[in-house]
């Protein structure tokens, strides 16, 4: 029986495309992996959203922008100054075009021309090619590039993969010394006194499956990005109009729900979540019925979802 795993779970902080609605905020999630937790794009809004489903800000060490369209980006600055505010030491990642540095610089300089509490170390995207952008122990980050008006990437994130438990009833029967068990973790076999070869697969179990999430902000139709999202367990794809309006999609170079499932389908990903909804729908009803009969299992978010990063069998 395999351990259980560790929370990676997607919180839902906005799902309107441009123009905010009544009840529906510019993009932004929070995502957390194993006790981190990495914001994906700031819309205006985003640190209410944060206060109303209980995200400490002092959690978020790491922010992922995909471009520097306004609906991603105007939250930062109000994010980065409640920081302020509230003291903040750590040092802050941005991972984002390069030319966002120069934005926030001008908006930290008049505000705050003596400096701030922290530092703030800017990541420059690549929108040419994937990427791995951040690692720890725990997960790894890859950015990759998408179709859209300015240069813009989507994010993977990959939980890595835990050492194995040693199986306690094994090391009763084999007498396996404390000194030889980290060793067996990573890899190793065990032999016995008497010389006999006890393979690692025969003394450990797997604690979980590992689990990803990729995050497709705003884009056309391309299947450029198919492979950096394949298999994922769960992927955010934007999917800002219904079919009718499918040649204003791909003029502004935005995606219909079919788009977003067929990129699911053809990736083989476990399942899909859709938002980034046009202000023109006052339900986004018809996008997710469309979407669900090219990828059965669609879903479409709402704010204050908390969706958890499960393995998914993909037949």
């Amino acid at each position: 029986m395999s351990g259980q795993a560790l929370p990676f779970q997607l919180t839902v902080l906005g799902t309107s495309s441009a123009l905010p609605t009544s009840n529906r905020y510019p993009t932004a999630q929070v995502l957390q992996v194993l006790g981190r937790f990495f914001l994906i794009d700031c819309g205006e809004g985003t640190q209410t959203q944060m206060r109303k489903y209980k995200i400490g800000f002092s959690k978020i060490n790491h922010i992922f922008i995909s471009h520097l369209h306004g609906d991603h980006i105007f939250g930062l600055i109000g994010l980065i100054s409640t920081m302020v505010l509230l003291g903040r030491k750590n040092d802050l990642h941005l991972y984002a075009h390069s030319e966002l540095q120069k934005f926030l610089s001008a908006q930290l300089q008049f505000l705050y021309p003596d400096g701030i509490t922290f530092k703030i170390i800017y990541h420059p995207l690549n929108f040419k090619k994937e990427q791995l952008i951040f690692e720890d122990q725990k997960v790894a980050v890859y950015s990759f590039p998408l179709s859209h008006r300015v240069p813009t990437c989507g994010f993977r994130f990959d939980e890595k993969p835990a050492l194995p438990n040693l199986i306690p009833e094994k090391i009763d029967e084999y007498q396996i010394p404390i000194r030889d068990r980290q060793r067996i973790k990573e890899g190793g076999d065990f032999i016995t006194e008497t010389g006999q070869i006890i393979p690692h697969a025969e003394l450990t179990i797997s604690k979980h499956q590992i689990r990803s999430f990729a995050f497709c902000s705003d884009t056309r139709y391309d299947e450029s990005y198919i492979e950096p999202v394949r298999n994922v367990d769960l992927l955010y794809h934007e999917a800002t109009f219904a079919f009718d309006n499918s040649e204003l999609a791909r003029n502004t170079y935005h995606s219909t729900g079919k788009d977003a499932a067929t990129i699911a389908l053809k990736a083989q990903v476990g399942k899909l979540i859709i938002g980034h909804f046009s202000a023109r729908y006052k339900h986004h009803i018809i996008i997710l019925k469309e979407a669900q009969e090219v990828f059965p299992n669609t879903w479409a978010i709402t704010e204050g979802d908390v969706i958890q990063v499960e393995k998914v069998i993909v037949h």
